[in-house]
């Protein structure tokens, strides 16, 4: 009888519209799980779409049936579960006109990094991996989580935005409208009364830039006003300025 093909040999992406589970911690007391389908795969990493947004450098939780020639370790179980940690995000206009987003993701194991326990907005990358070995990962330095925002000037203009917070099932929860105290190509600071906790997605809407934008709360502020701030990164687009 023939030999099952070493997966560490396999890298060319197929595509395998496998049914798969992905979990999603954006903070603490935030979870949600959505069961989607794979566009393409390898032994080291998938693509799919989502219904909810997600961002470069956060880990997901995913469960598949993969074929067993595919899998790096968990050969005779049914069900192959397995930590990712989120390349590229991009969003896009799904069948039904609603937002959805292209996903593309890295495995790095069967085990979460233990910082994720205490803190599962924490982005990380690659380590360089071995050969046919599954990379792993190692936080951001606080350097590097703020280059984005470093790398392109502040405006200190105020645009009219609607806000919108999103819950676990990605339904908006809340809205608002805001203006913004000073903002980037890739980051934004706006005034708000809703509390949002760090590390959740909210989306931005302008009709002055003709434009819709998701982003993520990396801190929150409050004013010698007395106004409460928001300071939010975009994660699926650069804004138009």
């Amino acid at each position: 009888m023939s030999q099952p093909k070493d997966p560490r040999r396999i890298r060319e992406r197929l595509e395998l519209k496998l049914p798969v589970r992905v979990r999603c911690r954006e903070t603490i007391a935030s979870e949600w799980e959505e069961v989607t389908r794979l566009t393409d795969v390898t032994p080291f990493g998938a693509g799919f779409t989502l219904k909810r947004p997600t961002e470069k450098g956060r880990l997901l939780h995913m469960t598949i049936p993969l074929p067993r020639q595919l899998r790096v370790f968990d050969h005779v179980e049914d069900q192959y579960r397995i930590w990712a940690l989120v390349r590229h995000v991009r969003s896009i206009v799904g069948p039904d006109k609603s937002n959805r987003f292209q996903v593309g993701v890295a495995f790095i194991g069967k085990q979460a990094p233990a910082s994720y326990e205490k803190d599962p907005a924490r982005r990380y990358e690659l380590s360089t991996p071995g050969e046919d070995e599954l990379p792993t990962v190692e936080e951001l330095s606080r350097s590097e989580k703020t280059s984005g925002e470093q790398s392109h000037t502040v405006h200190s203009i105020a645009i009219d935005m609607l806000v919108e917070a999103l819950n676990d099932e990605g339904e908006v929860i809340q809205s608002e409208p805001s203006v913004t105290q000073d903002i980037s190509r890739t980051a934004a600071t706006l005034f708000t009364t809703m509390h949002i906790a760090l590390g959740r997605f909210v989306r931005v809407t302008s009709n002055q830039y003709k434009i819709t934008a998701h982003a993520v709360v990396r801190g929150r502020s409050t004013g010698a006003d007395g106004i409460r701030r928001i300071h939010v990164e975009f994660i699926d687009k650069e804004w138009p300025l």
